[in-house]
This record gives C-alpha cells, sequence and structure tokens, in this order.
C-alpha cells in the first residue's frame, strides 16, 4: 500500500508498504478520508504534538473508511462497515484510567501518533476504537469526528451557559465548529475575530453575531457596538501567544479563557497576574478528546453540526 512515511522534520515520504497485520481484536480499515490536524504540522515542524512520535512513522489521525477485514475475536464489526474512528486507545489500567483520567494514560497507543496512522491506505486498529457512521454521514464528513471530538472536551470546560457572551478567535476550522457548539451551548452572542474575509462569511453563515476584522479594526469597540460589553467566554483556537495575551485582555470578570490552539512547546505568554486577580479570570486548557467521540459523531450524524462549509475555505 501507499504510505506518507514521516522521518523528521520537513520530511515526509511517499513509500510501498506492506497493508498492516490484523490483530484478534483488530479490525483493517481501508482508508477514504483523513484530515491534517494542527498536530500533525507541529510534528512535521519538529515539534511535540500531543503525543511522542517516533520516526519512522505514518501520521493520520482523523480518519474514516471502510473496514477492510477483522480479527478473528472482532464481534462488533464485519467486512463493508462504514466507520470513523478514536485514535487514543487507552490501557485502563494505569492510576490516571483507574482515576478518570484516561486522556493521561501512561500507556496510550495513538493510532497516527506513536504509531502507524491513516496517512496510508489501510490502517490496522483495535475494535474499541471504532464507531459506524451514519447512512447520511460521508466520510470527509467521518473524518471531522475527531477534531469535534476534541472540540467538545474542550467546549464542556467552557461553563458556557444560556444567555452567555462567547468570543472565538480564530475562524479556521476549529474556531468554526467553536462558533457552532457555542450556539448549542446556549450563547446568546457570539463574536468571531477573524482576519480573513472568507472565514468571516463563513462564520456568518454558520451563527455567528458579530465578525470582526482584530487587524483592520479596534475590536473592544466593535464588540461595544454589539452589546458584548461582557465577555463570559473567549476561545482561543489560534495557537499563537499574542492572541492567547488577547483574549485574557479581551475576558470579562468571572470569564474563562479556554486556550485551545496548540502553540510551539518552547513559546510562552506574558500575563499580569493582577489582571488575572481584578477579573477573577479563569485560564484553561484543553487536551484531547476523553469520552467525546461518540457525542461528536451524534452531532455529525443528526445535521445538528456543519463541518462541510468551511472546508474550501481553509
Amino acid at each position: 500500500m501507499k504510505s506518507a512515511v514521516f522521518y523528521g522534520r520537513h520530511d515526509i515520504r511517499i513509500e510501498n508498504r506492506p497493508i498492516p497485520a490484523v490483530g484478534a481484536h483488530d479490525v483493517l480499515i481501508q482508508v477514504k478520508a483523513c484530515g491534517v490536524c494542527g498536530t500533525d504540522v507541529h510534528i512535521f515542524e519538529g515539534d511535540k504534538g500531543a503525543a511522542e512520535t517516533h520516526p519512522p512513522t505514518v501520521l493520520g489521525h482523523e480518519f474514516s473508511g471502510v473496514i477492510a477485514d477483522t480479527g478473528s475475536a472482532v464481534t462488533r464489526y464485519r467486512k463493508g462497515d462504514r466507520v470513523c474512528v478514536d485514535p487514543n486507545y487507552y490501557c485502563g489500567a494505569c492510576e490516571f484510567c483507574r482515576d478518570g483520567m484516561a486522556h493521561y494514560c501512561t500507556h496510550m497507543t495513538g493510532y497516527g501518533t506513536t504509531v502507524d496512522g491513516a496517512f496510508a491506505e489501510y490502517c490496522a486498529v483495535n475494535e474499541k476504537q471504532v464507531y459506524p457512521l451514519g447512512d447520511g454521514t460521508s466520510f470527509q464528513q467521518g473524518a471531522m469526528t475527531e477534531p469535534v471530538a476534541c472540540c467538545l472536551h474542550g467546549m464542556d470546560m467552557c461553563e458556557i451557559r444560556p444567555g452567555s457572551h462567547v468570543a472565538v478567535i480564530g475562524g479556521g476550522m476549529i474556531g468554526l465548529i467553536m462558533v457552532q457548539l457555542a450556539r448549542l451551548a446556549g450563547a446568546s452572542r457570539i463574536a468571531l475575530l477573524e482576519p480573513v474575509e472568507g472565514k468571516r462569511a463563513v462564520g456568518k453563515a454558520l451563527g455567528t453575531d458579530v465578525c470582526i476584522d482584530p487587524l483592520h479594526e479596534d475590536v473592544p469597540t466593535a464588540l461595544a457596538a454589539h452589546g458584548m460589553l461582557c465577555l463570559n467566554t473567549v476561545i482561543e483556537c489560534v495557537g499563537r501567544p499574542a492572541t492567547i495575551e488577547q483574549a485574557i485582555e479581551l475576558a470579562g470578570p468571572k470569564a474563562v479563557v479556554m486556550m485551545f490552539g496548540l502553540t510551539r512547546p518552547d513559546e510562552a505568554i506574558a500575563v499580569k497576574p493582577f489582571t488575572v486577580f481584578q477579573k477573577e479570570i479563569v485560564l484553561k486548557a484543553s487536551y484531547i478528546n476523553p469520552y467525546t467521540q461518540r457525542r461528536a459523531l451524534d452531532l455529525i450524524d443528526s445535521g445538528r453540526l456543519d463541518v462541510t462549509s468551511m472546508v474550501h475555505t481553509v
């Protein structure tokens, strides 16, 4: 099979590799769609992603496809099933798993990070990690389940209540998912800060109340003009120190600032403790997707979440 193999910084090679062997509890998936995550970009640039990657490794962890073969002990699935995959397989026995923090599992297998993933024609995964796609869900939509699951974990931590005022910084794929999740969580007003006009247009179509160009508009003035004088939640989806610092400055009293965008490991932000103290801001971050894959797929299957409108704009 053709595989895109990561060998090191800026070094990905297309190779012919054997189709993966299928263990007793594994399914072999013929990959039909696979997203490129920000984590993949960080790894390609030589930085650490969510987990350690030791080359040579086939990256790719946001994927869907068709089951081409099943192991001898597999009972849940059969050949021909259309599925997506939660790429993070927890051991269930370490202290983190036993204490309800499985995404910090000390023996976690990450398909596409710690072991070979889906930048290839086939990928073998444990059947526990597989979820069947709805009849009306495309492979492209199915591949978006993992990033939506990550967003859901972050959204669960944002403390958005009905009537909340929310700002999302960054209108890429993740930011546009967050806009929709904020609306579903009950936010009454949502602002999107995004310099690219096409992305702002998609954000508007997906339910944003206020779209602001942060490079050419005064953000506090624009927010105030739309009655958003006190932001309850600010979600940063860019992963740059400057926009994280902006999120802290924009946050209102008692606000939650979600630092969702992934920075480089060595980057730092300048935080004024007095600002945090005076406004009682809560700074949070979100790490991968513990136990949110099924909810993410249900949102996509039901049509409550649009993961296709933004594809050609980012």
